[in-house]
């Protein structure tokens, strides 16, 4: 699963950026500002990070000049959409830049742009023998290929993002269904008990009492 920084002090558009890339298979972290950011760069690696360039405490600019040594690519975002920003964003050595307000669908087009540029575009996670293929939707355990239906796909990727946390039943139902939770269990329910047969989970996506599931994955 590729890393990906998002460093923007918009609580919002954070927020909006780190939902969309998640549920596209990302492993995503959040910065507000520029010293955090530089902290998590210094302790982490990254396959890609998301700048923008009005930052609180260090801005972008300055923060890429320590990003860029380290070859790690970088999409500034910014609201200024000043040609002379992009420019100066462009010599510094970014490898693209997006003027907010921007749509999801070109956000992420030009992230998998430059992922692929940089010869990162296989995406897979591997968990207790099971393989997804995130670009293929594939899913295998021990080598043979396990026949998922589409909500169970999109599932089993809540579950995984959120690997050890409780999830309650509306917010799973919400994200997969893609509609108002009524308080009708039945639909999740069964998908969750056949997840844990098709991979044999039965014993790592957990039922939490009176709120909903959770993967547990040791560390």
């Amino acid at each position: 699963m590729l890393n990906i920084l998002i460093v923007e002090d918009e609580q919002a558009i954070n927020e909006l950026i780190y939902l969309n890339l998640s549920d596209e298979g990302y492993r995503c972290t959040r910065a507000y500002d520029g010293e955090e950011a530089a902290n998590l760069i210094e302790n982490y690696n990254y396959d890609l990070i998301l700048l923008d360039i009005m930052l609180p405490k260090i801005n972008g600019y300055e923060l890429f000049d320590y990003i860029h040594p380290l070859g790690t690519p970088v999409i500034f975002i910014t609201a200024k959409s000043d040609i002379n920003d992009r420019i100066r964003g462009l010599r510094l050595g970014a490898d693209d830049y997006i003027s907010k307000p921007f749509q999801v669908g070109e956000l992420l087009a030009r992230v998998e742009a430059v992922i692929r540029r940089f010869g990162k575009s296989e995406r897979k996670i591997e968990l207790y023998g099971v393989t997804i293929d995130l670009n293929s939707r594939e899913v295998r355990k021990d080598g043979q290929l396990i026949e998922l239906t589409v909500k169970e796909f999109e599932l089993l990727i809540q579950l995984i993002q959120n690997k050890n946390v409780a999830l309650r039943r509306s917010w799973l139902y919400e994200r997969v269904w893609e509609g108002e939770f009524t308080g009708e269990t039945r639909t999740l329910d069964t998908h969750i008990q056949r997840l844990r047969k098709k991979l044999e989970w039965e014993d790592r996506i957990k039922t939490v009492f009176r709120i909903g599931y959770r993967l547990e994955v040791l560390k």
